[in-house]
């Protein structure tokens, strides 16, 4: 094992914003001598030398890491969200082809039913209180006393349950689609008003779809989120006028139903009733709270909130009610403890805000979601991985469980990320389960695969779980799969499935 996990460095100066550094400075690293005789003197104390580092020749190029296989790649990239959007997809599309053939008459005669069925499934896996739910489920049957592969499946699915929510939601889209489509070429027996909502709620459904893709999502946060919310609540409240319509009108007698009792004995109505449901009952949750932002640097505002939280969860907040919502780890001591923290590294135009204007009250969801941290206690110990601001995801875990081992890569962590988060860091997590990398005291960033790997071994870890940018989270979750290290990384939105697959060629 590294001396750098052997003993506790040095309180470092502070951290760093959110992203790995790139650069690779060579400076002297300060390390405990290795095998050299100690007194009895000694024995307390750290024998500590210094080790230069020759400087490289100038102008020679940086030592590049080795490319993972294709086949550690392709195991990544087709990771449990995509097996289920796969799957969820690809049953949907095998249904459509039979109905569209006139061999599944089912299908073929309550299409609105499956679109619906569809809708309400996607919203179903994005719900905060289904979601806090099936992990309160999973995490207090399944904590520590199944075999491994058991407890990382369990994970694994939780985290990668967006592939469904993406698979239904496209599939809808799809059955939606050819319902409007086989409206028009039956046209003799449907109502105008019935084709025109038609074309509104696919309209309405395909713009709230596309504006989720991950290039709007990443680049245009406000866009997708105008476009993605209105424009699908637009849509349901089409779909309630589209299902009513269609479900009142009679083709034979070319007359409208109004007897209610019809309407409320078919399927697609409940299923709408279910979205309705599943879509409205987060924002009983929302409320203004007043908060406390401390500003220990112009890089970082940490969001003080009052009330404890059990370790594990986000939450999200706004200045507005509807509007502008954006989602933070959150760090707490206990579930008991006096207040919980959000910590908010300046990014956008939200996040700015908070540093140049801090706001009095927030807006958020008193329902915090449950993020792929809350099934820590599934394992019986862990290493937690992070860099710069996802020390906001990760801190609770280490600072709630004394079974989980922390390591913080970062540049300049004190100074930047200020005495609240550092107190907390020394004042619950011992030396012996922490690694603060200070990428600017220690001339650039670690060789994290080795840190990792040591202390993997060190701490007797079960699972890995790391909060990274995109290239931090790359090299490290392909480092951990070609060791055999069981690992979970921070999860991209599908819209990469397409870019990275020309990676993998």
């Amino acid at each position: 094992m590294s001396d750098e996990l052997k003993r506790h460095p040095n309180p470092p100066l502070d951290p760093e914003k959110g992203n790995l550094e790139v650069n690779h400075p060579q400076t002297a690293i300060s390390t405990k001598a290795v095998n050299e005789p100690t007194t009895s003197e000694e024995k307390n104390n750290v024998i500590v030398k210094e080790i230069p580092v020759v400087p490289a020749p100038p102008g020679s190029p940086p030592k590049s890491k080795q490319k993972a296989s294709r086949w550690i790649r392709w195991q990544l990239w087709f990771n449990t969200y995509r097996k289920f959007f796969v799957l969820s997809f690809g049953i949907n599309m095998i249904g459509l082809g039979l109905a569209a053939g006139g061999v599944w008459e089912y299908g073929e005669r309550y299409t609105g039913a499956i679109v619906v069925a569809n809708f309400n499934v996607a919203i179903l896996m994005r719900n905060e209180v289904f979601g806090r739910l099936l992990y309160l489920i999973v995490t207090t049957c399944f904590a520590k006393w199944p075999p491994l592969w058991f407890r990382l499946g369990c994970t694994s699915v939780l985290q990668h349950l967006g592939g469904i929510h993406s698979g239904c939601a496209l599939s809808g889209v799809a059955w939606l689609l050819y319902k409007v489509v086989y409206n028009f070429t039956h046209m003799k027996i449907s109502h105008d008003a019935v084709l025109i909502m038609g074309v509104f709620t696919n309209i309405a459904v395909m713009v709230s779809a596309l504006s989720a893709f991950p290039w709007v999502r990443n680049n245009h946060h406000n866009v997708f989120e105008r476009h993605h919310r209105f424009v699908g609540w637009i849509g349901l409240i089409f779909t309630w006028v589209f299902v009513i319509l269609g479900n009142t009108y009679e083709p034979s007698t070319r007359t409208w139903n109004l007897n209610g009792v019809d309407l409320v004995r078919q399927q697609d109505f409940w299923f709408t009733v279910g979205m309705t449901v599943f879509v409205a009952l987060p924002w009983f949750f929302v409320r203004e709270v007043p908060v406390d932002i401390e500003l220990p640097s112009s890089k970082v505002a940490i969001i003080r909130f009052k009330r404890g939280m059990q370790q594990g969860l986000l939450g999200r907040i706004s200045r507005s009610s509807i509007m502008e919502y954006h989602a933070f780890g959150i760090v707490s001591e206990s579930p008991k403890a006096e207040y919980h923290y959000m910590i908010a590294g300046v990014q956008g135009d939200f996040t700015r805000s908070l540093v140049e204007n801090p706001p009095k009250t927030l807006w958020t969801r008193e329902l915090k979601f449950a993020g792929v941290s809350n099934t820590s206690t599934l394992y019986k110990r862990g290493i937690r991985v992070c860099t710069g601001t996802g020390i906001g995801a990760a801190l609770s875990t280490c600072l709630q469980s004394k079974n989980w081992y922390l390591i913080w890569i970062g540049s300049n962590q004190e100074k930047t990320f200020g005495p609240t988060i550092s107190g907390l860091i020394h004042k619950h997590i011992e030396p012996e389960r922490l690694l603060l990398w200070d990428s600017k005291a220690r001339g650039g960033r670690p060789d994290s695969m080795k840190i990792i790997k040591e202390a993997y071994e060190y701490w007797g870890a079960e699972v890995v779980f790391i909060t990274s940018n995109w290239i931090g989270n790359t090299e490290m979750t392909e480092g951990c799969k070609e060791a055999g290290i069981p690992c979970f990384g921070t999860l991209w939105d599908f819209s990469w499935a397409w870019l990275s697959i020309v990676v993998l060629v």
